[in-house]
């Protein structure tokens, strides 16, 4: 039996046993990350359009546009972040990034604007954000989508 675990090994290459060694990040600093990122990003952006735009929340409540474009700049934002750092402001306080599932590479700017859309989809059903607990990989419908995966940053 020791033979042939010795011989598995060998057979491995090495890349695969690079892939093995990632560890991916953890739910609840996702979690925690998103809500650092709404404060962070969103709300300055909703800030921003309710009272310097508009007129207020009044305004703000009785535009058909407004949070529309909330989203939309902050998807933009979110997706240039995602793409140029493969972090935003949350997930490097929490010390995780989002690379491709396949190279660990960074990703790229359509793949995270897919990742964006995905997540308001996935958001949209509330089931996909608790596909990460019945998977190993932690990975969320958003992700499948994308074909990204959250990873533990090294730095």
């Amino acid at each position: 039996m020791r033979f042939r675990k010795l011989k598995q090994q060998q057979k491995r290459p090495k890349k695969q046993a690079q892939i093995d060694k990632i560890l991916y990040a953890n739910i609840p600093d996702r979690i925690k990350a998103f809500i650092t990122d709404m404060f962070m990003i969103y709300m300055p952006i909703l800030y921003v359009i309710t009272y310097v735009i508009l007129d207020g929340k009044d305004a703000f409540q009785a535009s058909n546009w407004a949070p529309f474009f909330g989203v939309f700049t902050y998807g933009l934002i979110y997706t240039i972040l995602l793409y140029k750092f493969a972090q935003t402001p949350g997930k490097k306080a929490y010390l995780i990034k989002v690379v491709d599932v396949h190279s660990h590479e960074n990703i790229g700017y359509f793949q995270a604007w897919l990742r964006f859309v995905g997540f308001l989809f996935s958001a949209t059903l509330l089931f996909g954000l608790f596909v990460p607990f019945f998977r190993k990989d932690k990975r969320s419908l958003h992700d499948l989508i994308a074909g990204t995966i959250v990873i533990a940053a090294k730095d």
